[in-house]
């Protein structure tokens, strides 16, 4: 016991800049320690377990543990130094004390975040349809209430009124913005959902408090004020039910073909295409229907189901091709307008020949791209799935995350090259 009274004796003799010197490092040292024993320890015990929510908490749990220490260190350092009785002491005290509020106030709103849904999906009985925005709100509420708390007792600590900055202008449309946000985040689940909002059809690019960005398929960002989208009809074509997971597309393609053709025969070229189609759902069963008489054309509509909505331009685009190639096998014939005179001129042979090579050259080498465009869409899908695992460890940094989310942008803009289309 001696010999830390005698090493205590040694440190209070030092002169001031030592005793920094010493506080510092000994506040250093000590986050070095709990930083090792939460990476060995528990972030090792948080990826054994097979729950979700201790991974989303481990990292929001150890940042504030971190400048907890830090901001400890730094008042057990000057007051050792100056003094509890110490003026400055005494003044900055409040400070401090009003940063341990809010940083505990930080550490449940988190905790809420993520517990929330988890306790609120114990209680709730499973069902084929989820209704999205319950959890949300409940969790925007208790997270305001925590925070509103936090805030109140931090700045009574300073000795201020919260009523009187509540006041302000600017923090009132400070909470309408986050209240925006958290509504717009019931309708749009993540970043990269296929929305149609307003006309326009993209990809989200960002959801903020003031404003939502969307990437079209022609590559023009689209900035919509929240205040007006929230007051819009908005389609998300990624997300259905609530649940958070992708849903089906609809793909739906009207053809015209001759007066003269058999519509059974028609109806089973048609069916039979989509049935093999490997982008179209066998379930539910794709479906051919006679739908008009036009005035130049019997008309058909085909109808089927892709998994992924990403998939809907591409499975059109080949069900395009190969109806063109199969209705020419048949012979269906897909009629020009009456009205027009279609006029035909001879050809020399040769110039035909010349054609005849061309197109045949044109085909084999549109076997090729047709080839090396699925090879380049599937590794971006591989990829992109590896990324957003990667994206959900906890022990990622900012600097890798933030590569690895722009690794994520640049292989969703190759995807969106497949999703070219009109949004019709």
């Amino acid at each position: 016991m001696w010999q830390i009274n005698e090493a205590v004796d040694k440190l209070n003799g030092l002169d001031v800049w030592a005793q920094w010197a010493f506080g510092i490092v000994a506040t250093l040292l000590t986050l070095s320690i709990v930083r090792l024993l939460m990476v060995k320890i528990l972030l090792d015990f948080v990826k054994r377990t097979s729950f979700d929510w201790d991974d989303k908490l481990y990292s929001p749990i150890t940042k504030r543990i971190y400048i907890f220490i830090l901001i400890t260190g730094l008042l057990l350092t000057m007051t050792w130094i100056m003094g509890e009785d110490d003026s400055f002491v005494i003044s900055v005290n409040p400070v401090f004390q009003a940063i341990f509020i809010l940083l505990s106030a930080s550490l449940l709103s988190a905790t809420f975040k993520v517990m929330i849904p988890v306790i609120i999906d114990q209680f709730s009985e499973p069902s084929s349809v989820t209704v999205s925005g319950s959890n949300s709100l409940i969790i925007f509420l208790s997270r305001a209430s925590v925070w509103f708390g936090g805030l109140y007792l931090a700045l009574s600590e300073l000795g201020i009124e919260l009523l009187g900055v509540l006041a302000s202008l600017a923090v009132f449309s400070l909470i309408i913005g986050l209240a925006m946000q958290q509504t717009l985040g019931n309708i749009v689940n993540s970043v990269g959902d296929r929305i149609e909002v307003e006309g326009k059809t993209g990809s989200v690019v960002s959801v903020g408090i003031l404003s939502t960005k969307i990437l079209t398929h022609e590559e023009n960002l689209v900035v919509v004020p929240n205040n007006s989208l929230i007051n819009s009809t908005i389609i998300n074509h990624a997300r259905g039910g609530g649940d958070g997971a992708g849903r089906r597309i609809s793909l739906v393609q009207d053809i015209g073909v001759s007066y003269n053709e058999d519509i059974d025969h028609v109806k089973y070229t048609i069916l039979k295409l989509m049935r093999e189609c490997p982008y179209v759902l066998s379930t539910p069963e794709p479906r051919v229907l006679l739908i008009e008489l036009g005035d130049f054309a019997k008309v058909f509509r085909m109808f089927g189901w892709v998994e992924d909505y990403t998939d809907e331009f591409v499975a059109r685009d080949w069900l395009l091709k190969n109806l063109d190639e199969h209705f020419k096998r048949e012979g269906i014939e897909i009629p020009y307008p009456t009205a027009v005179e279609i006029t035909t001129e001879s050809k020399p042979e040769g110039n035909q020949r010349h054609k005849n090579n061309s197109v045949r050259m044109a085909r084999m080498q549109m076997i090729k791209e047709d080839k090396q465009l699925v090879r380049e869409r599937a590794s971006a899908k591989i990829e992109i799935e590896s990324i957003t695992e990667r994206l959900q460890g906890v022990d990622l940094d900012k600097k890798e995350r933030a590569l690895l989310e722009e690794d994520l942008r640049g292989l969703n803009s190759v995807l969106s090259m497949f999703e070219a289309g009109s949004d019709d």
